[in-house]
Formats: structure tokens, sequence, C-alpha cells
């Protein structure tokens, strides 16, 4: 720093941001910038600043004028480069992470994001080099480690691919918190005779579902008592299932000392050395209870004799990924609107609920949305109807799981893991299930007119 009073603005400016504060750390940068306009350092968090925000037209010229002031500083170049990539503009993000490897070829952070980058657009030999490379350099890199296992377990490798997935953020924080707990301990595979067991929840609803399975093969080990802790919406769903004898919502306060082990859920299907051949694939593993499903009767009897068939668009907005995995442009449902003895129920809740207008959705169409309390009530729709069309999300994975037929309609641009790659089936949910996948990143129009030419077939 030139000034003591530009690099003091430049730490408070930082201190504003660790606390989330962006619009007061943004007005100590500019200030600085003011008294001295030289500072690579300013211009860069500046830059990192705005990018956070999605302002990416402001952000670019901001991380030029960095790179010009220090064209040797990797950490610049490496976050340009994230926001390059985040745009698609993937050519000039892998010139920057490749000028970062020429100055730093042991940057284990660029031979991550490059495997991303690639793995992104397809390179996945190439892309696995990289992650590769990284563990060799530094082995306790998790970051490269989860980057392999979605790899990984995308194509079907799934003896690596769960081994690499202990990886992932938030294990390491259970397992502190829960090391403190002097009467329960993790379950990796001990004896569960006269034992009991909870499993922990982990990322969204759709995993929730199609890893609670596992729950049977738990009581197959003598467990005496096999609890879940889950979302709150799963709960009265969960009860449902054979093999849990107790369900908890996270909201709810539980002593984790009445249970003699604990185990996180996405870590169960490495701990039964799960693998393409031997995935517990029986349906159903969960059922719709029959009072909730009496009460939806009435709402779903004014399909007449028509097919009921259900209708999803959307998923949760903060998914890393959907922006690509949910429809944003309803013209393109207008491909089944002229669809002959069809009766349409949307069960979008929440994002896309409104979506719903009589110029762009199929017709008739039953909007059950707001209706919908949790997911015992979308199970017990779901058990009356002929089929659910529906882009990934947590509807999908609990049709399958009820056994009722189910099209998913996948995107091309990373393609989520569970889904495998190239098949238009799911060994996850057998016979079942009907992948339908994007063959250009961002085309639904595509993906709907098959769906439409299937569709007039099962009819």
């Amino acid at each position: 720093m030139k000034t003591d009073t530009a690099e003091s603005l430049f730490y408070e400016a930082n201190q504003l941001l660790a606390g989330g504060q962006f619009a007061a750390a943004e007005d100590k940068l500019r200030l600085a910038l003011q008294m001295e306009d030289g500072l690579a350092e300013v211009h860069a968090n500046l830059a990192w600043l705005m990018q956070q925000q999605g302002r990416f037209a402001e952000a670019e010229p901001t991380y030029q004028r960095a790179r010009q002031l220090a064209p040797e500083d990797t950490q610049i170049s490496l976050n340009f480069g994230v926001m390059l990539a985040q745009q698609r503009r993937f050519d000039e993000a892998e010139h920057l992470y490749q000028l970062v490897l020429q100055l730093e070829p042991d940057s284990v952070f660029a031979l991550s994001n490059l495997g991303v980058l690639l793995a992104s657009t397809w390179r996945e030999a190439e892309a696995e080099a990289c992650y590769r490379q990284a563990l060799e350099l530094d082995p306790a890199y998790r970051k490269a480690s989860f980057n392999l296992a979605y790899l990984l377990l995308r194509q079907g490798r799934y003896a690596e691919g769960w081994y690499m997935l202990e990886a992932r953020d938030g294990l390491e924080v259970l397992d502190n918190c829960l090391s403190e707990e002097p009467d329960i301990f993790r379950w990796q595979g001990q004896d569960l005779s006269g034992k009991s067991i909870i499993i922990l929840f982990e990322s969204g609803h759709g995993d929730m579902i199609q890893f609670v399975r596992y729950a049977s093969l738990l009581k197959q080990r003598k467990a005496v008592s096999v609890s879940c802790l889950c979302h709150p919406q799963l709960k009265k769903l969960f009860t449902t299932m054979d093999g849990l004898d107790n369900v908890y919502g996270f909201d709810e306060s539980i002593v984790f000392s009445d249970w003699d082990y604990w185990v996180p859920l996405l870590s169960l299907p490495g701990l039964f050395q799960t693998r393409l051949e031997t995935i517990p694939a029986s349906l159903p593993y969960l059922h719709g209870a029959p009072q909730v499903r009496q009460h939806w009767s009435n709402a779903m009897s004014v399909a007449g004799s028509s097919r009921r068939v259900g209708l999803v668009w959307k998923g949760n907005p903060g998914f890393e990924n959907d922006a690509d995995r949910s429809i944003h442009d309803l013209n393109v449902l207008q491909a089944l609107a002229d669809i002959p003895g069809v009766h349409w129920f949307s069960l979008q809740k929440g994002a896309g609920e409104e979506d719903i207008t009589a110029s762009l959705m199929p017709q008739p169409i039953t909007a059950l949305g707001a209706d919908i309390h949790d997911f015992a009530d979308t199970a017990a729709i779901l058990m009356q109807l002929d089929l659910l069309i529906a882009v990934d999300t947590a509807v999908a994975h609990l049709a399958g799981a009820l056994g009722k037929h189910c099209w998913v309609m996948l995107p091309a641009y990373q393609t989520d893991w569970r889904w495998l790659k190239d098949r238009h089936d799911s060994p996850w949910y057998p016979d079942v299930m009907r992948l339908f996948r994007q063959t250009v990143p961002g085309d639904w129009s595509g993906v709907l007119q098959e769906v439409r030419s299937e569709l007039l077939k099962l009819i």
C-alpha cells in the first residue's frame, strides 16, 4: 500500500466484507481508490464484491484493471476466471486458469477450477486428470475430492465415488459437533445387533427421499431401532416407510444420547458398498397415507375419465444449477397443450406456482399447489396420477419412491450425478422412471417435443 489512509480503508472494507456488509464495504473500497487508484488489491476486492452480487458487467473492467496492475497475482486471475465460467465464457476462463498454472504449476485451486470447467464442457477425462493431479499435490484438498466424486458417480464408478463423496461440505462440522456427545458414535459399519441408530439429514428434500431407502438395510443389520432426522415437510411422509421406527423434523429438540450410533444420510451408499448392480431398488419404499389420499380424491375427480398427468416445471431457486434444471420460459409447454384425453394437474409449489396462465399452460389444468402443505400431500396426489412429468426436483424422486411412473426432463449442462451418463432410465427407480435429456444446453423445446411424441404414443 502506498498510503496509510488507503490501507486503513482497505482493511476496514475487508472486515465489512467478512460481515456481509457489502454496501458499506464498497463505499470504503471506492474511497480508497479515489485516494490511490494504483492499488491492485483494492480493485480486485471491489471486483470480487460485484461478482458476488451478480454485477458481472461492472466487475469485468475492475478485474482487468487489477490484473493490469498485478499481472502475476494468481488469485486475481482465479477469481476472474470463476466469473467468466459463471457466464459460460469457457474459453476465456480456461485461458486464465492456464495462465495461473504457468505461474504456479502446483496450484491445486487452479487445477480444481479447471477440472470443473472441463467437466462442465464434457471433457471428463481431462477433468479427472486435473482433479487427480490436485490430489497428488495435496491429498487433503477436499474440494478436488468432492469434484472428483461428482464426476465418478455420474459415470457409475461408485466404488471410488462414494469414498470421495466423504469430502463433501458440512460433514466435518457434523463430525466435530457429535464427537462431543459422549454416548453416541458415528456408524462406520459396526455390528448393529441390539443397537439403535439415527440417520441425519443432508442436502435437499430429493436427496432425503432417494436415500432414506437405506433405513431398511440398517434394519436388516439387526438394528433394534432405526430413526431419521429430516426436513419437517418430510416427517409425515417418512412415517409411512417400513424400517423407520421414529421420524423427527430438524426443528425438534432431540437428545442424541438416546441412540448408540448416528450416520450421515449420504454416507449410507458407501457404507453398504453400493454398486450399479446392487442398488437397493425395491419399489415402492414410501407410501401415500390413505386418509390423506382420500382428502385429495375429490379435488382430482375433475379429471373424469381423462388421463391424469402431473406437471412440475421448476425446482428450488436456491439450488446451484436451478437456472438450467428449471423451465423458465413456459411457452415451451405449449407443445403439450393440444394432446387429447389428458387432464393436467400442476403440483408446482412455491417458486413457479404463480406461473399458471391460460395462454401458456396445457389445458385443461388444475392447480393444486396452494393446498399442498407437505410431501404427504404430494404423495397422495401422485398416487392418483397416471404419470408425472417433471424437471429434476424432489417431486420426481418421490414419484419414483412411490413406484409411480415419472418422466424426468434433464438439462444438458451439469446434469446431476444421480442420473448417470447417457441413460434414459434410472437404476434407482427401475421400470417407473424415464429420462428425457437436452441435447443442446438451454433448449427445452426439443425435450418437450420428444415428451409430446411419447405421450401421444402412451395415450
